[in-house]
């Protein structure tokens, strides 16, 4: 495999590298292999995928992999010196265990650099049949203490944890300070209200939900209803927003609803908005978070390339040194377009109310 990082836009001689603090990686999604080839071609350090079935948190009709697609996928991201993560992080349902610990099994068979895994029994079952494969464990683990990381390292020796959206740099900082589990947080993407691993509200509308089918609000039981002057969207027959004719109509999902409450009408759970963090990648880096996580496996080739290009973009400048960092109006700009609601914030990286 080539060499990581061969891929900088302006090559930055290897003493400076040295140097520097070790830069995040960056992590992308892929749903689909074109993503993946435009994850890779513009500038990831690893790409995370799924199989085409309900072993993965975005099990939706028309994404996600077979294993021929996966194995051309591997193949064209370790031809170019890039990782391959691929997330079995929903939970096995009654009766249905050994399709889950199958697709570990394929997993190490397809030779992908790491397994993300969110159960326990699945963490234990690979820990014993694939002792040498590496384990991440996912933001679906709901670990937000270096307690619980700690725990799964010494019982299941996983090497990596990404963590939940619900915690302040401070207590990343905490949790990097106390472990020596490699850290993995998100830093683009679409947010939701729930701590990851514990939403109940697909469950609520739908009977389904992202642990148990791998999706959230299943395109199945969407609806866009046009009527005089609006667009209606309903989730298994429940009105979750209203549009008007030259509004854009957004993918109906419960949190992200407008609802009446005592007279107003507005988002009563969750506005939508994009994580963006730009503005304290220095922070990130100087508390030594290991890799940034892009959100949007049910997302366009065309999205993942133009995130995924703005990252690199800024990381790479990270290399001139942290006290010389600004934001470009540019990246900004392209992020912007790609974001929900063309808004952007810092989630709960940032509680100033604190």
């Amino acid at each position: 495999m080539v060499p990581k990082r061969q891929w900088l836009y302006s090559p930055v001689p290897p003493a400076i590298i040295d140097a520097m603090p070790s830069l995040p990686d960056l992590v992308c999604p892929a749903g689909s292999l074109p993503a993946l080839k435009a994850a890779v071609d513009h500038g990831a350090d690893a790409v995370y995928l799924g199989f085409k079935n309900d072993t993965n948190a975005r099990n939706f009709a028309g994404l996600n992999f077979d294993p021929k697609g996966m194995s051309d996928g591997i193949r064209y991201a370790h031809a170019k010196g890039r990782e391959v993560l691929l997330a079995i992080n929903t939970f096995p349902q009654a009766g249905r265990t050994a399709d889950w610990q199958r697709a570990v099994d394929n997993a190490v068979d397809l030779g992908v650099d790491a397994i993300i895994l969110a159960d326990i029994g699945l963490l234990d079952y690979a820990t014993r049949r694939h002792p040498q494969q590496r384990l991440h464990l996912s933001v679906q683990g709901s670990a937000t203490s270096y307690e619980a990381i700690n725990f799964c390292q010494r019982e299941f020796n996983i090497r990596r944890a990404v963590l939940p959206r619900v915690l302040t740099l401070a207590q990343v900082e905490n949790v990097i300070r106390n472990t020596s589990v490699e850290i993995e947080v998100f830093g683009f993407g679409s947010l939701c209200v729930m701590n990851e691993g514990r939403c109940w509200l697909s469950s609520y509308a739908c009977g389904e939900s992202p642990n148990t089918v791998g999706a959230c609000s299943p395109a199945k039981y969407v609806k866009w209803d046009k009527q005089p002057g609006a667009m209606e969207t309903r989730l298994n027959g429940i009105l979750i927003d209203r549009f008007g004719d030259r509004e854009p109509a957004g993918y109906p999902t419960l949190c992200k609803g407008r609802f009446e409450v005592r007279g107003d009408t507005y988002y009563a759970l969750e506005e939508p908005t994009s994580l963006n963090v730009l503005s304290i990648l220095p922070d990130i880096l100087k508390i030594g978070v290991r890799a940034i996580k892009v959100e949007g496996r049910q997302r366009s080739p065309t999205y993942v390339a133009q995130v995924t290009r703005t990252l690199r973009a800024a990381l790479d400048a990270l290399l001139a040194g942290s006290e010389r960092y600004q934001v470009r109006p540019a990246w900004q700009s392209e992020l912007a377009k790609v974001s929900e609601g063309s808004q952007a914030t810092l989630g709960a990286y940032n509680r100033p109310w604190r």
